[in-house]
């Protein structure tokens, strides 16, 4: 089978080093300057994000902070503002709008568009336009680099090749010399491990990848990934699946040495609000409830039954729920079940057996609709003046033990 034939029709777009490139917009006197953006100015905090300044001396996302300051001690260090990258998120989601309709958010920074083969020969002057309005309209010092392709993968690959500020487009003409400057973890989803197994089967490069018959590739992943891979590298579509959600939730790891239920409750408060924000933003209820800790001793749970560091409990419930107070009351109870006798490590909480919520029948014995309205108001307000600006009074106390983080999947709202 030879290589998509039909003109490139899918773009996507990445934020180059984003939340560094939008603190560097929103802060003129960090423009041009080695900048990390980091969850706590500690040695141990992990660099979330690098600038391009700071990329150029090896700093990496996912170093230590102690390590990035080792590449070099003029490097500007920033917290997390979580709240600023959703506003440019959702502002740039806007913006892509007015180009195309079929525009899907792949995560915080990444965008995927799609368009009608009626406007193939334009795409490079969609793009083009695309980078102009952004820098006009977004913010002057914030890039994005833009792959083109026949489907999703190779234009995520694309948009890779050049950064900052590319403009990459891998067709039919030119998919072979593109290859050929490749490795096989420059695809996405192939990492060191799959990139193992496909040199056992004597494929090293790209090209021998491409070159490489089903059957080679069915002795490699041994599973159905063997023909998705055939056809992503010839160009056609076979990830734009709309994969059904299966849970919510949240977690997160605590600094402090906490064991009573009573002492995590402010924190699990949080983890609630926000799980049922996120709940509620997808119009889901749940008829499930999942509580885990991960403890900071691996000692034997003996008392139950188990020899795990690791306590969960799940609860189904016989009517869906997605008011915040009725998640947190239910996870607390399961908490105090929990036979927690060493301090906790990460405390997580979700919410499973998810129904869309107008697809239920509203309970007769409490007023549903009048939580419904409540939820909705309170998010809506949220939503425009900030996270937890209206919030439940159990959570107070972990404003400084919780912060927000930023999640790179598609749930992009907390």
């Amino acid at each position: 089978m030879n290589f998509n034939p039909l003109p490139p029709t899918v773009m996507h777009i990445d934020i180059n080093s984003a939340f560094a490139t939008i603190e560097q917009q929103a802060n003129p006197f960090l423009r041009g300057r080695p900048v990390v953006v980091v969850a706590y100015d500690s040695p141990n905090g992990v660099v979330l994000a690098a600038s391009i300044e700071a990329k150029r001396f090896g700093i990496k996302t996912g170093m230590r902070l102690r390590d990035a300051r080792s590449k070099t001690p003029n490097v500007y260090t920033v917290i997390s503002d979580p709240n600023k990258y959703r506003f440019v998120h959702h502002n740039l989601c806007n913006l892509l709008k007015y180009f195309s309709h079929e525009v899907t958010p792949k995560s915080i920074d990444e965008f995927v568009l799609d368009f009608k083969q009626e406007m193939a020969p334009e795409m490079q002057n969609i793009a083009k336009e695309i980078k102009e309005k952004i820098r006009n309209e977004i913010g002057e010092w914030i890039s994005v680099s833009i792959g083109i392709s026949t489907n999703r993968q190779l234009a995520k690959v694309a948009a890779g090749i050049i950064k900052p500020d590319g403009l990459v487009e891998i067709n039919k003409d030119n998919y072979l010399k593109i290859y050929e400057k490749l490795n096989l973890t420059d695809l996405v989803g192939i990492n060191t491990l799959y990139e193992t197994r496909l040199n056992s089967v004597g494929i090293h490069s790209v090209l021998d990848f491409y070159n490489a018959s089903p059957w080679q590739l069915k002795a490699s992943f041994r599973s159905i990934n063997a023909l998705y891979w055939y056809f992503r590298l010839r160009g056609y579509e076979v990830d734009n699946f709309d994969f059904k959600i299966k849970s919510i939730g949240n977690s997160y790891s605590i600094p402090k040495n906490l064991i009573a239920p009573n002492d995590l409750a402010p924190i699990l408060a949080k983890l609630v609000n926000k799980t049922a924000s996120r709940l509620r933003n997808h119009n889901f209820a749940a008829y499930g409830v999942h509580v885990g800790v991960t403890l900071k001793n691996r000692f034997l749970q003996k008392d139950y039954g188990c020899q795990q560091y690791y306590l969960h409990r799940g609860k189904r419930l016989k009517e869906p729920i997605f008011y915040t107070s009725d998640i947190f009351k239910i996870a607390f109870e399961i908490l105090s079940e929990l036979p927690i006798k060493s301090p906790v490590h990460t405390l997580s909480i979700s919410c499973f057996s998810l129904v869309e919520h107008s697809s239920f029948q509203l309970s007769l014995f409490e007023d549903s609709q009048k939580k419904k309205l409540l939820s909705e108001s309170i998010d809506k307000i949220n939503r425009k003046f900030g996270d937890f600006v209206l919030t439940t009074a159990n959570m107070l106390s972990a404003e400084e033990a919780v912060k927000d983080r930023i999640g790179f999947g598609r749930d992009l709202l907390p």
